[in-house]
Order: structure tokens, then C-alpha cells, then sequence
């Protein structure tokens, strides 16, 4: 029987997949942080450069200032942010003293431990944004990122698990399974063989409910030399996210496995994200059926989402089945991309627009054409000749080909004011001016949120919207409240 280990991913992967692209405020942060940080977690997945993002220009507040309050709030607990190696908030490639420069402030500024993936697998990047990582201090969780295509098998993954495992740069290594396309079956052949070529180097998993597996391969691989299962909290567990913290705990101990944390917290976790779904009026993560078709076609339920709206737009919504099934081809001749951002969406539009017009690929997106000349990385399978040929010979593909290379540092840096700090730089370097200027403009941010008063705060608030009345009068069952103003 093993001793399993758990990294919670609430706050950033499990909010991302159930409650979308807001992120959570530093007060909803911060608030539950000293109870993750005293539950035994081996780590927090905690943010990432988009998240960084996401602070700035939706909530106005300055993420940096929330990374190093949540290192003092929990100490003990490795702060994990996931990065794909040369990319900082930009979806566009950084330079490498860039890189080095944001991955410097990130762990002076609290993050400990760094989950590098690229969805291409593309080796000599992984390997040469770990090496700039662990030259800044931070610990390195290199990622393989779990597909089914006729080139990602048992083989391959273990081969790049070799070849990550023997580069001293990176600590650990982790299947990771954003799509939830992981099986028992396939679990069981492949996590042995990733072990067999990583030596002593731990292996964590990571793998989406998606289509309801994720549990059971988590009971999979506790008997197969896993350490670490990636796990969230109450609502956020489940639906599109991760498996349910409780849930996998109290399943690993009736199999007879060893689990090192604090029930009692493990609970109070959970429940706090309850009130906090129930005060936000936001949705709960669900267990989800079985879906054999999401095997081949892989398409997250955004992308689908999005392609409905188009088709409905057009009134076509009678060609969604078409586009799906073209979806599959031109996936298969991109080089089977793995479906996470930005790739769903880029092979989705490509695919609509192959069925809409009268020829496949007479119409190309420039993210299409960004992915065939490399700007995404290098495709782990060639592109289909035929299909590169058709992408390639147009006028605004030589206007991308002759684009030129990310600025360096020092380029980027002329642009600004010396005096700013280093981390206000990185932010400027990659986001428009006036989001930045409308976070430092902000106040700073409450570092306190109470969910339980949040349906009164937004009351008053409403309240306040509303002109001057003489008389207000709140009631609800065995309650009533009168407010008259006093006649002077």
C-alpha cells in the first residue's frame, strides 16, 4: 500500500474549469489560505501568468502583492504556478532573458514550484526553460501532457519521460491529463512505463473528470507508484476539474492506502468554497457521465459552446455534426496538437470554416498560420504536406513569416520608465498600458471576505444604486425589518 501525497489545484486549475475565467479575488484568496496551508498539502496550485492576467485587468488588483500574501499566509505550503516554458500572460513567445527575468521575480516573489508543460512536447524547450527556472531557485514539476492520436502512445510518452527524467533541472514529473481522456486501461500500461525510465524522480498525475474517469484512475495509479494525486475542494472538484479532495482521500483509505492530512481542515476547505459558491451564485463542479465520442473528437465544452453560437449566427445549426467530424481531420493533419488552449479553438475555426466554404482550408485563420510556421512551437507529428502547402500559399502567411523574432529584454525595456520595478516592467512589457494603470490607480484590495455576508453587502449595495426613499421594508419569513426616514 502507498503513501499518497495531495497538491490541491482550487484556486487555479478547479476555478478555472468550473467557475470560468474571472479568477478569485485576493480577499476570496486569502481568507482560506491559512487553513490549505495547515492541512498537510504537498503543494497549492496556485496560479499561473494567465491568472496574473486575469488579476490585473478583470478584478484591478496587482498579483504580485497577492503572491507574496499568499506566501506569508502559508508558509509551509509550496505556492505551484503552471507555465508553458517561454510564454509570460502574452499567448505571443518570449525571449529567453525575458523568461529569466519573470521566473526571478516569481520566486522572489513566493512561487516555489513551477509545473512546466508544452503541449507539443518539444524537448530542447522544456529542457532549456527548466534549466532558466532552477537557475532562479524554483523547483521544476515537468509535465507530459496526456492525448490519445495515432503518435502519443505508451512509447512516446515514455521516452520523453526519460529524457526530461536525466536533465538535472527538473525534480519531478507529472502525467498530466487537462481533458480528462485518461482510462483505467490506459493508465495501467502507461504509468508503468513512464516509471520505468524516470528512475528515483517522483511522478505525480493530474487528471480531469471530464468524462468521469478521473477517480478511478487516481485508484489506478496509487497502486502503480504514483505519490501525488492533484485534487480540488468541494465545488470545484468534479464537472470539468479535478477529482473531489474528500471523496479521493476517504476512496484511497478504503484501498488501503496511506493519506497524511487533517480531515478536519480538509473539510473546513471544502466548506468554505460551498458558502463561497452559494454567496457568488456560482455553479458546483458535477459527477459526469461516460462520453465515448469525446475520445475521438476532443473538443472541451467551451469550444463546442462557441461553435454552436457561430452556427446559430449563421442559422446552420444543422452542420454541427459536420463540423465536429472535421474537426478530427484537421487535427490529424495539424499534427494531432493536444486540445488545450489555444488549440481547440484554433483547430475548431479552422474546421468550421473548411465545411462553410466551398474548399477546405480557402479560408485560414492566422493563429492556423502561426501554428504550421512555428510560432506555438514544433508540431509533435509533421503537418499533412498537402494541408501545409494550402495554409502557406498565401500573401498573409509571408506577412507572418517575415514578422520578427520576440523583443529582447533590453529592447523592451527602452520602452518604459527605468525607475518602474521589475515587476510592474513584466506587466507593462505584455499587457495594454491602461489596465495596468487602472490596477495601480485602484485601492488595495480587502484581504478579508466573509461569504456568509456577502448576500446582505450586495442588498445594500443595490440599495445604494437606488434614489432616496422615505421608507424601506425588508422581509422574508419569520422576519421583517421597517427603515423610515426620521421627519425633521
Amino acid at each position: 500500500m502507498a503513501q499518497i501525497k495531495l497538491v490541491d489545484v482550487s484556486i487555479r486549475d478547479g476555478n478555472q474549469s468550473i467557475w470560468g475565467a474571472t479568477g478569485l479575488t485576493t480577499a476570496q484568496t486569502l481568507e482560506i489560505a491559512p487553513v490549505l496551508d495547515r492541512i498537510g498539502l504537498h503543494a497549492i496550485d496556485f496560479t499561473s501568468s494567465t491568472h496574473m492576467g486575469i488579476s490585473v485587468r478583470t478584478h484591478r488588483e496587482n498579483p504580485w502583492t497577492l503572491i507574496r500574501a499568499m506566501h506569508a499566509a502559508a508558509p509551509r505550503t509550496p505556492l505551484q504556478l503552471i507555465t508553458t516554458g517561454f510564454r509570460f500572460i502574452s499567448w505571443e513567445t518570449s525571449s529567453p532573458d525575458f523568461m529569466q527575468l519573470a521566473y526571478r521575480c516569481l520566486v522572489r516573489n513566493g512561487i516555489g514550484r513551477f509545473a512546466l508543460i508544452d503541449p507539443m512536447h518539444d524537448l530542447p524547450a522544456l529542457l532549456a526553460a527548466a534549466r532558466l527556472i532552477r537557475g532562479e531557485g524554483g523547483e521544476v514539476l515537468a509535465g507530459l501532457t496526456y492525448t490519445v492520436s495515432a503518435v502519443h502512445d505508451d512509447a512516446f510518452y515514455a521516452g520523453l519521460a526519460g529524457e526530461l527524467a536525466k536533465s538535472p533541472d527538473v525534480a519531478r514529473l507529472y502525467i498530466k491529463d487537462p481533458t480528462g481522456l485518461l482510462t483505467p486501461e490506459r493508465a495501467r500500461t502507461l504509468i508503468p512505463a513512464v516509471r520505468a525510465r524516470i528512475g528515483s524522480k517522483p511522478l505525480e498525475l493530474h487528471s480531469h473528470c471530464t468524462i468521469g474517469l478521473g477517480p478511478l484512475n487516481y485508484m489506478a495509479a496509487a497502486e502503480l507508484g504514483v505519490e501525488v494525486l492533484h485534487v480540488a475542494f468541494g465545488p470545484l472538484g468534479n464537472g470539468t476539474s479535478l477529482p473531489s479532495a474528500l471523496r479521493v482521500v476517504a476512496n484511497l483509505r478504503e484501498h488501503g492506502h496511506t493519506v497524511d492530512v487533517d480531515d478536519r481542515l480538509l473539510a473546513q476547505a471544502a466548506d468554505y468554497f460551498e458558502r463561497l459558491a452559494r454567496a457568488e451564485g456560482l455553479p458546483s463542479g458535477t459527477p459526469q457521465e461516460y462520453d465515448a465520442a469525446y475520445l475521438r473528437h476532443q473538443l472541451p465544452g467551451g469550444a463546442i459552446t462557441t461553435t454552436k453560437r457561430q452556427l446559430a449566427e449563421l442559422k446552420l445549426e444543422h452542420r454541427l455534426p459536420e463540423v465536429i467530424e472535421e474537426t478530427v481531420r484537421v487535427r490529424a493533419e495539424l499534427g494531432y496538437p493536444i486540445m488545450v488552449t489555444p488549440f481547440p479553438q484554433i483547430v475548431c475555426t479552422q474546421a468550421l470554416f473548411n465545411v462553410l466554404a466551398a474548399e477546405r482550408y480557402a479560408n485560414v485563420p492566422d493563429q492556423v498560420i502561426r501554428y504550421v510556421i512555428g510560432r506555438f512551437g514544433h508540431p509533435t507529428a509533421p503537418v499533412d504536406p498537402d494541408a501545409k502547402q494550402r495554409i502557406l500559399d498565401r500573401p498573409r502567411a509571408r506577412e507572418l513569416l517575415a514578422e520578427p523574432p520576440p523583443a529582447s529584454l533590453a529592447e523592451l525595456r527602452r520602452k518604459f520608465s527605468p525607475t518602474i520595478s521589475d515587476e510592474e516592467f513584466l506587466l507593462r512589457a505584455v499587457m495594454p498600458a491602461e489596465q495596468v494603470d487602472a490596477m495601480l490607480a485602484a485601492s488595495p484590495p480587502p484581504d478579508h471576505y466573509n461569504p456568509d455576508t456577502r448576500p446582505l453587502l450586495k442588498l445594500l449595495e443595490e440599495l445604494a444604486r437606488r434614489k432616496p426613499a422615505s421608507e424601506l421594508i425588508i422581509e422574508k419569513p419569520e422576519f421583517r425589518l421597517e427603515l423610515r426616514r426620521r421627519a425633521d
